[in-house]
Protein backbone atom coordinates (compact mmCIF):
# COMPACT_ATOMS: atom_id res chain seq x y z
CA UNK A 1 0.00 0.00 0.00
CA UNK A 2 2.95 2.69 0.69
CA UNK A 3 4.32 1.44 -2.49
CA UNK A 4 1.05 2.02 -4.44
CA UNK A 5 0.73 5.56 -2.12
CA UNK A 6 4.56 6.87 -3.37
CA UNK A 7 3.45 6.20 -6.87
CA UNK A 8 0.47 7.99 -6.88
CA UNK A 9 2.68 11.12 -6.23
CA UNK A 10 2.37 13.86 -3.28
CA UNK A 11 -1.90 14.69 -2.06
CA UNK A 12 -3.62 17.90 -3.02
CA UNK A 13 -4.16 19.65 -0.12
CA UNK A 14 -8.27 19.79 0.30
CA UNK A 15 -10.42 23.29 -0.15
CA UNK A 16 -12.51 24.60 3.05
CA UNK A 17 -15.80 23.86 2.38
CA UNK A 18 -17.28 27.67 2.56
CA UNK A 19 -14.38 28.50 -0.62
CA UNK A 20 -16.06 25.83 -2.13
CA UNK A 21 -19.76 27.03 -1.71
CA UNK A 22 -18.51 30.38 -2.76
CA UNK A 23 -17.20 29.40 -6.15
CA UNK A 24 -20.52 27.32 -6.66
CA UNK A 25 -22.69 30.20 -6.22
CA UNK A 26 -20.66 32.53 -8.27
CA UNK A 27 -20.81 29.87 -11.77
CA UNK A 28 -24.40 29.40 -10.75
CA UNK A 29 -25.12 33.18 -11.04
CA UNK A 30 -22.88 33.55 -13.97
CA UNK A 31 -24.92 30.85 -15.68
CA UNK A 32 -28.58 32.69 -15.17
CA UNK A 33 -27.40 35.46 -16.20
CA UNK A 34 -26.33 34.52 -19.43
CA UNK A 35 -29.18 32.34 -20.13
CA UNK A 36 -31.70 35.39 -19.04
CA UNK A 37 -29.29 37.97 -20.63
CA UNK A 38 -31.64 41.60 -21.46
CA UNK A 39 -30.73 43.34 -24.93
CA UNK A 40 -27.75 45.45 -24.51
CA UNK A 41 -29.14 48.81 -22.81
CA UNK A 42 -25.31 51.30 -21.72
CA UNK A 43 -26.04 54.37 -23.56
CA UNK A 44 -24.26 54.80 -26.56
CA UNK A 45 -22.33 58.64 -26.42
CA UNK A 46 -24.49 60.23 -28.38
CA UNK A 47 -27.25 59.30 -25.64
CA UNK A 48 -24.89 60.35 -22.77
CA UNK A 49 -24.48 63.74 -24.25
CA UNK A 50 -28.39 63.81 -24.61
CA UNK A 51 -28.64 62.60 -20.76
CA UNK A 52 -26.59 65.34 -19.73
CA UNK A 53 -28.10 67.92 -21.18
CA UNK A 54 -31.84 66.63 -20.84
CA UNK A 55 -32.87 70.34 -20.01
CA UNK A 56 -33.27 71.40 -23.63
CA UNK A 57 -35.88 71.06 -25.92
CA UNK A 58 -36.21 67.88 -27.63
CA UNK A 59 -37.48 67.63 -32.09
CA UNK A 60 -38.35 64.24 -33.07
CA UNK A 61 -38.16 63.88 -37.08
CA UNK A 62 -39.44 60.12 -38.65
CA UNK A 63 -39.34 58.80 -42.03
CA UNK A 64 -42.10 56.33 -43.16
CA UNK A 65 -42.50 55.02 -46.19
CA UNK A 66 -45.61 53.67 -47.05
CA UNK A 67 -48.04 52.98 -50.61
CA UNK A 68 -50.10 56.01 -49.92
CA UNK A 69 -50.19 58.93 -52.54
CA UNK A 70 -47.12 61.39 -52.72
CA UNK A 71 -49.08 64.21 -50.46
CA UNK A 72 -45.79 66.73 -49.47
CA UNK A 73 -45.86 69.92 -50.47
CA UNK A 74 -43.94 70.98 -53.65
CA UNK A 75 -40.63 72.71 -53.41
CA UNK A 76 -42.19 76.21 -53.73
CA UNK A 77 -44.76 75.51 -51.43
CA UNK A 78 -42.53 74.49 -48.99
CA UNK A 79 -40.78 77.71 -49.53
CA UNK A 80 -43.86 79.88 -49.22
CA UNK A 81 -44.87 78.34 -45.96
CA UNK A 82 -40.91 78.64 -44.72
CA UNK A 83 -41.31 82.49 -45.21
CA UNK A 84 -44.76 82.99 -44.42
CA UNK A 85 -43.78 86.06 -42.33
CA UNK A 86 -42.75 87.87 -46.11
CA UNK A 87 -45.57 90.43 -47.24
CA UNK A 88 -47.99 88.92 -49.89
CA UNK A 89 -48.16 90.26 -53.77
CA UNK A 90 -51.05 88.92 -55.84
CA UNK A 91 -51.02 90.12 -59.19
CA UNK A 92 -53.17 88.52 -62.53
CA UNK A 93 -53.53 88.39 -66.19
CA UNK A 94 -56.32 88.13 -67.93
CA UNK A 95 -57.17 86.30 -71.59
CA UNK A 96 -59.73 85.30 -74.01
CA UNK A 97 -59.68 83.19 -76.64
CA UNK A 98 -60.69 85.97 -79.04
CA UNK A 99 -57.72 87.87 -78.64
CA UNK A 100 -54.59 87.42 -81.10
CA UNK A 101 -51.27 85.16 -79.91
CA UNK A 102 -49.46 88.11 -78.54
CA UNK A 103 -48.40 87.75 -75.43
CA UNK A 104 -50.21 89.89 -72.58
CA UNK A 105 -47.13 91.17 -70.23
CA UNK A 106 -47.18 92.40 -66.88
CA UNK A 107 -44.19 94.68 -65.22
CA UNK A 108 -43.78 93.72 -61.30
CA UNK A 109 -41.50 95.90 -59.38
CA UNK A 110 -40.00 94.46 -56.03
CA UNK A 111 -38.00 95.74 -53.47
CA UNK A 112 -37.66 93.53 -50.66
CA UNK A 113 -38.14 89.96 -50.39
CA UNK A 114 -42.53 88.70 -50.85
CA UNK A 115 -44.21 86.13 -51.49
CA UNK A 116 -45.74 86.66 -54.78
CA UNK A 117 -48.79 84.97 -56.07
CA UNK A 118 -49.23 84.74 -60.20
CA UNK A 119 -52.67 84.52 -61.63
CA UNK A 120 -53.30 83.93 -65.15
CA UNK A 121 -57.10 83.87 -66.18
CA UNK A 122 -58.27 82.25 -69.72
CA UNK A 123 -61.64 82.54 -70.98
CA UNK A 124 -62.98 80.50 -73.65
CA UNK A 125 -66.39 78.98 -75.17
CA UNK A 126 -64.58 75.84 -76.09
CA UNK A 127 -63.92 72.58 -73.68
CA UNK A 128 -61.58 73.08 -70.71
CA UNK A 129 -60.91 70.12 -70.70
CA UNK A 130 -59.21 70.06 -73.62
CA UNK A 131 -56.98 73.10 -72.68
CA UNK A 132 -53.38 72.56 -71.92
CA UNK A 133 -52.09 74.63 -69.23
CA UNK A 134 -48.16 75.37 -68.30
CA UNK A 135 -45.72 77.25 -66.56
CA UNK A 136 -42.07 78.58 -67.70
CA UNK A 137 -39.49 80.60 -65.73
CA UNK A 138 -37.64 82.26 -69.26
CA UNK A 139 -36.88 78.95 -70.97
CA UNK A 140 -37.61 76.70 -67.80
CA UNK A 141 -40.72 74.10 -67.45
CA UNK A 142 -42.00 75.02 -64.59
CA UNK A 143 -43.75 71.22 -63.06
CA UNK A 144 -46.08 71.08 -59.87
CA UNK A 145 -45.60 73.58 -58.64
CA UNK A 146 -48.90 75.54 -59.70
CA UNK A 147 -52.64 74.62 -59.61
CA UNK A 148 -55.53 74.82 -61.82
CA UNK A 149 -59.22 75.47 -61.58
CA UNK A 150 -62.14 75.93 -63.59
CA UNK A 151 -65.41 78.04 -62.57
CA UNK A 152 -67.67 77.93 -65.91
CA UNK A 153 -66.17 79.28 -68.93
CA UNK A 154 -63.23 80.42 -67.00
CA UNK A 155 -60.00 78.16 -66.88
CA UNK A 156 -57.50 79.94 -63.95
CA UNK A 157 -53.88 78.82 -62.87
CA UNK A 158 -52.04 80.23 -59.98
CA UNK A 159 -47.96 80.15 -59.25
CA UNK A 160 -46.77 80.91 -56.21
CA UNK A 161 -43.39 81.53 -55.18
CA UNK A 162 -41.32 83.11 -52.68
CA UNK A 163 -38.98 85.57 -53.57
CA UNK A 164 -35.88 85.97 -51.57
CA UNK A 165 -33.22 86.94 -53.63
CA UNK A 166 -31.66 87.55 -57.57
CA UNK A 167 -32.07 83.92 -58.43
CA UNK A 168 -35.93 84.42 -58.20
CA UNK A 169 -36.31 87.59 -60.30
CA UNK A 170 -37.14 87.38 -63.72
CA UNK A 171 -39.92 86.48 -66.10
CA UNK A 172 -42.68 83.89 -65.13
CA UNK A 173 -45.20 83.03 -68.28
CA UNK A 174 -48.48 80.98 -68.22
CA UNK A 175 -49.41 79.25 -71.47
CA UNK A 176 -53.01 78.32 -72.73
CA UNK A 177 -52.47 75.73 -75.30
CA UNK A 178 -55.63 75.43 -77.50
CA UNK A 179 -55.56 75.51 -81.40
CA UNK A 180 -53.43 78.89 -80.62
CA UNK A 181 -51.23 79.53 -77.40
CA UNK A 182 -51.85 81.86 -75.68
CA UNK A 183 -49.38 83.23 -73.01
CA UNK A 184 -49.34 85.85 -70.14
CA UNK A 185 -45.83 87.16 -68.70
CA UNK A 186 -45.24 88.44 -64.87
CA UNK A 187 -41.89 90.52 -65.52
CA UNK A 188 -40.30 90.86 -62.25
CA UNK A 189 -37.67 93.23 -61.44
CA UNK A 190 -36.63 95.78 -59.17
CA UNK A 191 -37.08 99.27 -59.08
CA UNK A 192 -35.76 101.40 -62.23
CA UNK A 193 -33.24 104.31 -61.51
CA UNK A 194 -34.08 107.71 -63.00
CA UNK A 195 -31.14 109.17 -64.71
CA UNK A 196 -31.35 112.44 -67.43
CA UNK A 197 -32.51 111.38 -70.46
CA UNK A 198 -31.26 114.84 -72.46
CA UNK A 199 -27.27 115.47 -72.22
CA UNK A 200 -25.95 117.86 -70.11
CA UNK A 201 -24.42 120.85 -71.22
CA UNK A 202 -21.78 122.85 -69.07
CA UNK A 203 -18.16 123.94 -70.40
CA UNK A 204 -14.87 123.56 -69.62
CA UNK A 205 -13.61 125.08 -65.89
CA UNK A 206 -17.25 125.08 -64.58
CA UNK A 207 -18.48 123.00 -61.80
CA UNK A 208 -21.42 120.30 -62.86
CA UNK A 209 -24.09 118.37 -60.48
CA UNK A 210 -25.03 114.69 -61.83
CA UNK A 211 -28.17 113.49 -60.12
CA UNK A 212 -30.21 109.79 -59.87
CA UNK A 213 -33.01 108.68 -57.96
CA UNK A 214 -35.16 106.29 -57.49
CA UNK A 215 -38.95 106.72 -56.56
CA UNK A 216 -40.32 105.68 -53.54
CA UNK A 217 -37.46 103.09 -53.14
CA UNK A 218 -34.73 103.08 -50.80
CA UNK A 219 -31.37 101.29 -52.41
CA UNK A 220 -29.15 99.65 -49.31
CA UNK A 221 -26.01 101.04 -51.73
CA UNK A 222 -25.12 103.80 -54.24
CA UNK A 223 -22.10 103.57 -56.65
CA UNK A 224 -21.15 106.17 -59.62
CA UNK A 225 -19.39 104.80 -62.79
CA UNK A 226 -17.28 106.53 -65.52
CA UNK A 227 -16.71 105.03 -68.76
CA UNK A 228 -12.48 105.04 -70.34
CA UNK A 229 -13.88 103.58 -73.29
CA UNK A 230 -15.89 100.26 -73.24
CA UNK A 231 -14.32 100.11 -69.20
CA UNK A 232 -16.70 101.30 -66.57
CA UNK A 233 -14.62 102.81 -63.61
CA UNK A 234 -15.89 103.25 -60.17
CA UNK A 235 -15.38 106.91 -58.92
CA UNK A 236 -15.05 106.01 -55.18
CA UNK A 237 -12.87 108.41 -52.83
CA UNK A 238 -12.56 112.07 -53.83
CA UNK A 239 -9.49 112.87 -56.03
CA UNK A 240 -8.28 116.05 -55.15
CA UNK A 241 -11.45 117.67 -54.57
CA UNK A 242 -12.44 116.94 -58.00
CA UNK A 243 -15.32 114.44 -57.35
CA UNK A 244 -17.70 114.30 -54.16
CA UNK A 245 -20.55 112.31 -53.43
CA UNK A 246 -23.31 112.83 -51.62
CA UNK A 247 -27.06 112.52 -51.16
CA UNK A 248 -29.60 114.35 -49.37
CA UNK A 249 -31.85 111.25 -49.10
CA UNK A 250 -31.48 107.62 -49.36
CA UNK A 251 -33.62 107.24 -52.61
CA UNK A 252 -31.19 109.88 -54.50
CA UNK A 253 -27.57 109.93 -55.20
CA UNK A 254 -25.57 113.12 -56.48
CA UNK A 255 -21.90 113.22 -58.10
CA UNK A 256 -20.45 116.71 -58.00
CA UNK A 257 -17.66 117.36 -60.68
CA UNK A 258 -15.57 120.28 -60.42
CA UNK A 259 -13.11 121.92 -63.07
CA UNK A 260 -14.00 120.89 -65.58
CA UNK A 261 -12.14 120.00 -69.01
CA UNK A 262 -13.31 118.34 -72.00
CA UNK A 263 -11.39 114.51 -70.94
CA UNK A 264 -14.39 114.91 -68.86
CA UNK A 265 -17.25 114.69 -70.75
CA UNK A 266 -18.88 111.74 -71.63
CA UNK A 267 -21.27 109.26 -69.99
CA UNK A 268 -21.38 108.60 -65.99
CA UNK A 269 -23.49 105.62 -64.68
CA UNK A 270 -25.25 105.64 -60.98
CA UNK A 271 -25.62 101.90 -59.76
CA UNK A 272 -28.29 101.37 -57.01
CA UNK A 273 -28.05 97.40 -54.67
CA UNK A 274 -31.26 96.39 -53.49
CA UNK A 275 -32.10 93.18 -51.47
CA UNK A 276 -33.36 91.46 -54.78
CA UNK A 277 -30.77 92.73 -57.18
CA UNK A 278 -28.95 95.88 -58.90
CA UNK A 279 -30.41 98.45 -61.34
CA UNK A 280 -28.45 101.91 -62.99
CA UNK A 281 -29.32 104.50 -64.44
CA UNK A 282 -27.17 107.31 -66.50
CA UNK A 283 -26.64 110.30 -67.18
CA UNK A 284 -24.76 112.30 -70.19
CA UNK A 285 -22.18 114.93 -70.00
CA UNK A 286 -20.78 117.11 -72.65
CA UNK A 287 -18.46 119.57 -71.74
CA UNK A 288 -17.62 122.44 -74.50
CA UNK A 289 -14.82 125.19 -74.50
CA UNK A 290 -15.76 128.80 -74.35
CA UNK A 291 -14.50 129.41 -78.59
CA UNK A 292 -18.05 127.23 -79.43
CA UNK A 293 -20.33 129.77 -78.42
CA UNK A 294 -18.20 132.51 -80.43
CA UNK A 295 -17.50 130.09 -83.23
CA UNK A 296 -21.71 129.70 -83.75
CA UNK A 297 -22.10 133.65 -82.88
CA UNK A 298 -19.18 134.54 -85.53
CA UNK A 299 -21.25 131.91 -88.10
CA UNK A 300 -24.30 133.70 -87.09
CA UNK A 301 -23.32 137.46 -87.60
CA UNK A 302 -21.71 136.39 -90.80
CA UNK A 303 -24.97 134.96 -92.36
CA UNK A 304 -26.53 138.46 -91.21
CA UNK A 305 -23.68 139.72 -92.99
CA UNK A 306 -24.20 137.64 -96.49
CA UNK A 307 -28.10 138.06 -95.54
CA UNK A 308 -27.67 142.14 -95.93
CA UNK A 309 -25.53 142.22 -98.58
CA UNK A 310 -27.39 140.01 -101.07
CA UNK A 311 -30.57 142.38 -100.10
CA UNK A 312 -28.45 145.17 -100.95
CA UNK A 313 -27.58 143.88 -104.39
CA UNK A 314 -30.56 143.05 -105.16
CA UNK A 315 -32.03 146.51 -104.83
CA UNK A 316 -29.48 147.81 -106.51
CA UNK A 317 -30.20 145.91 -109.56
CA UNK A 318 -33.57 146.74 -109.58
CA UNK A 319 -33.00 150.17 -109.51
CA UNK A 320 -31.00 149.74 -112.23
CA UNK A 321 -32.90 147.96 -114.21
CA UNK A 322 -35.63 150.94 -113.94
CA UNK A 323 -33.59 153.48 -114.76
CA UNK A 324 -33.45 153.14 -118.78
CA UNK A 325 -37.17 152.88 -119.48
CA UNK A 326 -37.75 156.38 -116.92
CA UNK A 327 -34.77 158.31 -119.11
CA UNK A 328 -36.94 157.05 -122.28
CA UNK A 329 -40.08 158.34 -121.28
CA UNK A 330 -38.56 161.81 -119.90
CA UNK A 331 -36.93 162.02 -123.76
CA UNK A 332 -40.40 161.04 -125.55
CA UNK A 333 -41.76 164.21 -123.41
CA UNK A 334 -39.13 166.72 -124.49
CA UNK A 335 -39.31 165.39 -127.82
CA UNK A 336 -42.79 166.11 -128.06
CA UNK A 337 -43.27 169.40 -126.11
CA UNK A 338 -40.64 170.34 -128.83
CA UNK A 339 -42.66 169.23 -131.69
CA UNK A 340 -45.77 170.94 -129.69
CA UNK A 341 -43.76 174.67 -129.88
CA UNK A 342 -42.05 174.26 -133.60
CA UNK A 343 -45.50 173.79 -134.68
CA UNK A 344 -47.02 176.80 -132.59
CA UNK A 345 -44.57 179.16 -133.89
CA UNK A 346 -45.55 177.53 -137.88
CA UNK A 347 -48.90 178.34 -137.04
CA UNK A 348 -49.10 181.60 -135.48
CA UNK A 349 -46.51 183.15 -138.89
CA UNK A 350 -49.41 183.06 -141.10
CA UNK A 351 -52.06 184.04 -139.47
CA UNK A 352 -49.90 187.26 -138.64
CA UNK A 353 -49.47 187.75 -142.68
CA UNK A 354 -53.30 187.33 -142.80
CA UNK A 355 -53.94 189.93 -140.47
CA UNK A 356 -51.45 192.47 -142.18
CA UNK A 357 -53.13 191.89 -145.41
CA UNK A 358 -56.75 192.87 -143.61
CA UNK A 359 -55.28 196.09 -142.65
CA UNK A 360 -54.05 197.17 -145.89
Amino acid sequence: MRALQGLRGPRAPALPLFLLCFLAAVRRSLEDGLSTAAPFTSLPVQEEITTKYSNLSSESHNISVTAAPYTSLPVQEEMMTKYSNLSLESHNISMTVEQSNMPVEKNITLERPSNVELTCQFTTSGDLNSVNVTWKKGDKLLEDNYLVNATGSILYTQYRVAVIGSKQMGSYSCFFGEKKQHRGTFNLKVPEINGKNKPLITYVGDSVVLMCKCQDCLPLNWTWYGVNGSVQVPIGVPVNDKYVISGKHANETRLKITQLSEDDQGTYWCHAIFELGESEGHVELVVLSYLVPLKAFCAIVAEVVLLVTAILLFEMYTQKKKKPSGDGKEFEQGEQMKLDDSNGIENSGPRHRKNESVGQ
